[in-house]
């Protein structure tokens, strides 16, 4: 193998999906929503951020997240459960709504702090003996952001999907990467933890796939969609013989 190539979220930056985190952090802060009733707030402002790109592609993280939790708030102030508009309406009238979104921001962030600080020895030292890449669907400030956490100095390549306008699962995304390396599929491995938007688009284009399912995760085995390996933590990248 000559390059690994590696997803952002819920790989590098906290071995967990953004929903799930998100969903955490506003328990956390006293809003007692259900994963679906935030799931749909959440693809929503996802779809949002995406759009707005070219106005965002400098944001730091604290500021994206910042703004996919003002996203994700006003959505449910208007459209989640009644329960939870009566909530968030409640707390904007009496001033927390501003306390409640800098406490889910700042837990969010600082646990995606400390899972990059992880990740960047880890990628620090594969970067010795392999090209690093890392391709996201993201936001286009995908660079700002491997520079702030200080991991873009052991990244060759970077394909932000909202920069290249080609997003996961379409091979476009991987391609993008690999035609940036110069490197063929067949010497390359692909660490995502998604089965179905990292390892099986990469696997059909001929790259060896790593699955990283993330403690806690119910996420069940799909048979057709097998990863070549399976690891708990990042760091067993590093233990693998390809």
């Amino acid at each position: 193998m000559r390059a690994i190539l590696f997803d952002f979220g819920g790989t590098l930056d906290w071995p967990q999906h953004w929903l799930d985190r998100f969903l955490s952090h506003y328990r956390s802060a006293g809003v007692d929503l259900s994963r679906a009733a935030l799931d749909a707030a959440y693809d929503r402002a996802t779809q949002a951020a995406y759009r707005a790109a070219p106005a965002i592609n400098c944001y730091t993280l604290r500021e994206l997240v910042e703004y996919l939790v003002g996203l994700q708030l006003a959505m449910l102030r208007r459209d989640g459960p009644g329960q939870v508009r009566s909530v968030l309406d409640e707390a904007a009238a009496s001033g927390r709504l501003g306390g409640i979104a800098d406490q889910i921001v700042g837990a969010f962030v600082a646990e995606s702090m400390r899972g990059l600080e992880q990740s960047r020895r880890v990628l620090f030292r594969l970067a010795r003996r392999y090209k690093i890449g890392v391709v996201s669907n993201f936001y286009g400030n995908l660079d700002r952001v491997l520079g702030e956490a200080k991991i873009a100095e052991s990244v060759a390549t970077i394909a932000d999907s909202s920069q290249l306008g080609i997003f996961k699962p379409d091979p476009g995304i991987f391609e993008a990467a690999l035609n940036d390396l110069d490197i063929p599929a067949a010497d390359v491995v692909m660490v995502g933890d998604s089965l179905d938007k990292d390892c099986a688009p990469a696997r059909r284009l001929g790259m060896r796939t790593v699955w990283l399912r993330y403690a806690g995760s119910s996420r069940a085995e799909q048979p057709a969609l097998q990863a070549d390996y399976r690891i708990d933590r990042l760091a067993q990248v590093e233990e693998l013989r390809w």
